[in-house]
């Protein structure tokens, strides 16, 4: 599956509203959640230890953090679409986020995103505002939706 390309931001900007596609699938293993846990010093034993986790958590396993899914927002979205001449995509904030379901370890998680609004803000500079579902494969609910905003920069 390969990024949906635009070649610039006005064609981009003629599916506001639309669907822009899916990310393909990422499992979120042990590894990268206990790598998540080190760098921003998250050591909550729901996350890290497994023999806790699976004896004691409601989800029978460890789970990623909320924020480690939420990490992944740039990355999935990245693999849905990109835009021919920008230089530079700046994480610009969130304007509602919702974490809906726990992402137990080894499940597999994708992006779906949908164009929202693009706001021109001069010198070839675009807020592009995306609704983002984080999927859970199998799962009867999303881990996530955010509605995300970048900077991009021709």
């Amino acid at each position: 599956m390969s990024a949906r390309s635009f070649v610039n931001v006005a064609a981009l900007a003629e599916h506001i509203g639309q669907p822009l596609g899916h990310s393909p699938w990422m499992t979120l293993d042990q590894a990268r959640i206990t790598a998540f846990a080190d760098a921003t010093d998250d050591q909550q034993w729901i996350h890290v230890d497994t023999a806790r986790a699976a004896a004691e958590s409601p989800f029978g396993a460890p789970v990623a953090h909320g924020f480690l899914t939420l990490s992944l927002l740039p990355r999935l979205t990245g693999e849905v679409f990109n835009v021919a001449g920008i230089t530079t995509r700046i994480n610009y904030g969130l304007d509602r986020l919702r974490f809906i379901a726990p992402v137990v370890v080894d499940s597999r998680v994708r992006a779906a995103v949908t164009l929202s609004g693009i706001d021109d803000r001069g010198d070839g500079r675009h807020l592009v505002r995306t609704a983002v579902t984080i999927e859970i494969e199998g799962g009867d609910k999303p881990a996530l939706l955010a509605d995300s905003l970048t900077l991009y920069i021709e």
